[in-house]
């Protein structure tokens, strides 16, 4: 039964990160966050083939898995998700050059972060995965406070709780394990799995709710982001 859990909770988290990632794309023209998107999803995916194929600890996939596991927790959602929002809490526009230099950011942080799965300093980046997302929970907290502004009330309540669900799970991956689960973390991982993809689904709602709003209020063009070729 838990191994089902955790199938569906993975596959759920692929599908939020493709089909929202394709629509902020398509959409809104917002690369870093639905490129950000398609990490998550891709991770996803590689988890799910990891686990079909035998869950072996050997395999290049264990260690693809803490490659994107750390790019994620260090840069993806974190820095990218922010600079992603802020299109449309600030109408803040990053140049390529930005866009480029966050993801070889990324890739140089989980490449380089990864090394410490399993060993003994591990607590050392741990500690920073767990400030860097407080920090982005702040901004977080603040998109929720925006929704309540517009009247977006309950997707304002969906997006706080959210956002608290996963800040709990950022401690727990590496500090507080649940009692009685197994030596691959399979409760842990049904929990933060789903809440990972109801934060890509939840956020995307978010930015579409604050980009209508941005519309409507003549803050910013409706052609500004491709709205005109909704999918």
């Amino acid at each position: 039964m838990k191994e089902l859990l955790l199938v569906l909770a993975d596959i759920w988290m692929i599908f939020a990160g493709f089909f929202y990632g394709w629509k902020l794309i398509r959409r809104y023209g917002n690369y870093p966050l639905g490129l950000e998107w398609f990490v998550v999803a891709t991770s996803g995916s590689n988890f799910l083939v990891w686990s079909i194929l035998g869950g072996d600890k050997s395999s290049p996939l264990y260690s693809i898995a803490y490659f994107f596991d750390a790019f994620s927790r260090s840069v993806g959602a974190t820095l990218i998700i922010v600079m992603g929002l802020m299109r449309v809490t600030h109408r803040y526009k990053p140049t390529l050059a930005a866009d480029i230099g966050v993801f070889a950011l990324g890739i140089v942080a989980g490449l380089y972060l990864r090394q410490f799965h399993g060993h003994g300093l591990r607590v050392v980046p741990a500690t920073f995965y767990v400030i860097v997302n407080a920090l982005t929970t702040l901004f977080l907290a603040y998109l929720s406070w925006r929704l309540w502004k517009i009247r977006a009330r309950g997707l304002a309540i969906g997006a706080a709780l959210t956002t608290a669900a996963a800040a709990v799970i950022a401690v727990t991956y590496d500090f507080f394990p649940i009692p009685g689960d197994d030596e691959y973390g399979t409760i842990f991982y049904i929990f933060a799995l789903g809440t990972w993809g109801t934060q890509l689904f939840v956020y995307f709602l978010s930015y579409r709710a604050l980009h209508d709003h941005n519309v409507a209020t003549g803050a910013e063009p409706a052609s500004d982001e491709r709205s005109v070729a909704r999918a």
